[in-house]
């Protein structure tokens, strides 16, 4: 029998837990949509009287990358599989800072031009430090394992697909 090797991956990807995905919290909202994304929604979905802090991230397309100039990003996304790995990382979110009131996140898919949202994370939690903390988790988690991906469309015409992940590991948010 001839070995295998074993591709070891640059981040740690969530583990699955099938309790998970059918217990959600009711304080949450996950969304993949085609349709703009509302930053003032997404805060009101956090807001809780039990808060002390709202973090929230919002990612947008930014008009280059690496030097070259980009006109729009357009995204696709596996939508079920997404949404599981967003409760997953809720999931995983309430395990390492508890007091957590609620987790957020939205995502965008179709052709964006530069300036529009993609991404929103809020995080609700009674004091800052965990909500600053559970945010770039999540959005951290998100770029590495939701099968999310983009297209770059450049000013000269000519496009490629980046998966989500691959941003991250250049270091781009």
């Amino acid at each position: 029998m001839a070995s295998q090797e074993v591709a070891s991956l640059p981040f740690d990807p969530l583990p699955f837990d099938i309790k998970t995905q059918l217990n959600e919290s009711t304080h949450d909202n996950f969304a993949i949509t085609f349709a703009p994304l509302d930053i003032q929604q997404v805060y009101e979905l956090a807001d809780d009287g039990a808060n002390g802090a709202i973090a929230l991230f919002s990612g947008m397309v930014r008009n280059q990358t690496d030097g070259l100039s980009v006109i729009a990003l357009e995204y696709q996304a596996y939508e079920p599989m997404a949404l599981a790995v967003f409760k997953q990382i809720a999931a995983e979110i309430r395990k390492t800072w508890p007091d957590i009131t609620h987790v957020v996140i939205h995502h965008r898919t179709g052709k964006l031009i530069v300036g529009e949202i993609s991404v929103l994370v809020a995080i609700g939690s009674p004091h800052r430090s965990e909500a600053f903390a559970a945010c770039q988790y999540a959005i951290d988690t998100l770029k590495h394992n939701a099968p999310i991906w983009k297209k770059e469309h450049w000013q000269d015409g000519s496009t490629s697909w980046v998966s989500i992940g691959a941003c991250e590991e250049n270091n781009e948010i």
